[in-house]
């Protein structure tokens, strides 16, 4: 080995050697980052983010810890509910290291601490409900568990920022037992949404016949009101045209000839009355003096002379030259059957 090549390996190690020196001297942290520096085994400071010089041989940089939140998948774990049913939980844990010195000093091992606490409070706060509860109370029990895993956190400088509940599953038979109690309440709700809609159908149904009854009843109340009105208007209208007619009968029975036409249209119409009530009939029942129309249409003048004020000493009663039916003063006959052909 040449000489000239043997004067530079002491030059090469020296400055090997203030590489190696000037390298452990100076140390740049990164942002969020937090590094624990020992001085002969024991704590001398944190390094802040930037460059930092320590003295070699005597400081080290014992622990590095990450500042940025860090989420922690907690393991599935089997939980016993308050009704002794098994339930597999998992979830995730958000923590942050907020005090360095604390995480290197206060737990061997600050996260896998973290997550054993709150492996167990979620044991401890499943085992305070029953199933159903534990299903539809994630909330309540997040928040139970990072209260539980804060309060231990703070000794050792972690602050826990959430917990969440992954998945929640309960056994395969509880399954089975949850499927079929959903679908009988579901077809409960069915039926009763069913009878709920006939029940009201038939309220609806009920209600319009009901209506349409007191519509009916109504219109023919008024139809029977204004024919009541219309017959009682027809009577009185009738009354009045009699009573015309009679009082015109009354006022013509006192000229001269009056009760004699008066006479002659009563027996006319005494007749004709009599021979369509033989057509109307085979058998009928008549009286005794059917004969003596003079006898009867005396009786209707002297009512339309007391009437008129005719005088009681006009014309007489019968016809002229007397009845060819019978006597006016003859005895009554009784009455007899007399069969006539229509």
């Amino acid at each position: 080995m040449p000489p000239v090549f043997l004067s530079f390996i002491p030059l090469l190690l020296l400055l090997m050697f203030g590489f190696a020196i000037l390298r452990s001297a100076l140390r740049i942290v990164p942002q969020q980052q937090s590094w624990i520096v020992e001085r002969l085994g024991r704590f001398h400071r944190a390094l802040a983010p930037g460059l930092n010089i320590l003295v070699p041989f005597m400081d080290r940089v014992a622990y590095r810890f990450d500042l940025r939140e860090i989420p922690s998948e907690v393991p599935a774990q089997v939980c016993i509910s308050l009704d002794n049913t098994t339930l597999t939980v998992d979830g995730f844990l958000y923590l942050q290291i907020t005090d360095p010195v604390k995480a290197a000093y206060g737990s061997t091992n600050p996260m896998v601490a973290a997550m054993q606490l709150a492996q167990t409070s979620m044991r401890s706060e499943i085992g305070k409900l029953h199933l159903d509860q534990a299903l539809s109370s994630r909330q309540m029990l997040n928040t139970a568990v990072a209260a539980a895993v804060e309060e231990a956190a703070i000794n050792w400088g972690i602050k826990v920022l959430r917990y969440e509940i992954k998945d929640v599953t309960p056994p395969q038979a509880i399954l089975h037992a949850m499927e079929l109690q959903i679908t009988a309440e579901r077809e409960k709700r069915a039926m009763i949404f069913k009878s709920e809609g006939q029940r009201q159908q038939q309220i609806n149904t009920s209600e319009g016949m009901q209506q349409q009854e007191i519509n009916l009843a109504d219109g023919r109340r008024q139809a029977e009101i204004l024919r009541a009105e219309g017959e009682a208007k027809a009577i009185a209208l009738v009354a009045q045209a009699t009573a015309d007619a009679i009082r015109a009968i009354a006022t013509a029975a006192v000229v001269d000839g009056g009760i004699e036409a008066l006479q002659m249209q009563l027996a006319k119409s005494y007749i004709d009355q009599w021979g369509n009530l033989a057509k109307a009939s085979t058998t009928m029942i008549v009286p005794a003096e059917l004969g003596n129309i003079g006898a009867m249409v005396g009786t209707a003048l002297q009512i339309v002379q007391r009437s008129s004020g005719a005088s009681p000493g006009g014309p007489p009663a019968g016809p002229p030259g007397g009845s060819p039916l019978g006597s006016p003063g003859g005895p009554p006959r009784p009455a007899s059957s007399v069969p006539t052909t229509a």
